[in-house]
């Protein structure tokens, strides 16, 4: 029996003819020749509160958490996705839950690593045109429709960001949270990449090319961590996360 193709608009399940020509974000920030987006917006206005709610209600009383990024197409025989495997139980152990956007490749790796582990796998869904689905080790999920309700629950339930190879996904990710604590919108939290030889060129890029031009400084680079190894990356990403929790209780 062929599987359905399946489309999860927030919590709402659709097949066949129900599935829609746009995603919400789509509809949100597509341009208006009219004025129906007068009549529209407003009420859109509920269902981003509604997501935000829902978000906080869910992970409000998780715990210690780390996330965790990564290309959606990893396949389970790479050796990457058994390196986020084995992050994902090391943080586990570490007494942390494992946060991911859910979906298949390194997220799924990640959150099998943690659950596998003992420990609580989370997933944050996102509504996309090719639907990605849950994938089957999540322990907490919770789908959203809107890109910036589902970054905010990653930065204000985050201890530290572990961040795998990926396009531009995480790439977004990555320097979303970078850029928030370089302006210090939120409180400095650990961003561990891991593999060099993915990474280094992209480090050394932003100091040959963004240091010496002077948009950024030399300090701004030091706040990603490079590292090759699973023990090395929950290691770097636990000491910088019970570093800045020392600080924000006054015992640093």
């Amino acid at each position: 029996m062929n599987r359905r193709k399946s489309y999860r608009k927030g919590p709402v399940l659709l097949r066949g003819t129900q599935i829609p020509s746009q995603t919400t974000d789509e509809g949100l920030l597509s341009p208006h020749d009219g004025t129906d987006w007068l009549h529209a917006d407003p009420w859109r206005v509920m269902r981003i509160q509604a997501e935000f709610v829902a978000g906080f209600d869910a992970l409000a009383e998780l715990g210690p958490t780390i996330s965790v990024f990564g290309s959606a197409r990893t396949q389970p025989q790479e050796p990457a996705y058994a390196l986020a495997e084995q992050i994902g139980a090391g943080l586990a152990r570490a007494g942390y839950a494992v946060m991911t956007g859910g979906g298949p490749g390194m997220m799924e790796a990640a959150n099998k690593g943690a659950h596998q582990a003992g420990g609580v796998a989370v997933g944050l869904g996102i509504e996309l045109p090719q639907e990605q689905g849950m994938n089957d080790y999540v322990d907490l999920g919770v789908s959203f429709r809107y890109f910036f309700a589902r970054k905010t629950m990653f930065i204000k339930y985050s201890d530290g960001f572990v961040v795998m190879p990926g396009g531009f996904g995480t790439l977004d990710e990555l320097f979303e949270a970078v850029t928030l604590v370089q302006t210090r919108k939120v409180s400095s939290f650990p961003v561990v990449l891991v593999g060099r030889r993915f990474w280094s060129g992209l480090v050394d890029w932003l100091r040959t090319h963004l240091v010496e031009a002077g948009t950024i400084s030399a300090q701004d680079v030091d706040l990603l961590q490079v590292v090759d190894d699973a023990q090395e990356a929950v290691r770097a990403v636990v000491t910088g996360a019970q570093h800045v929790h020392a600080s924000m209780t006054g015992r640093g």
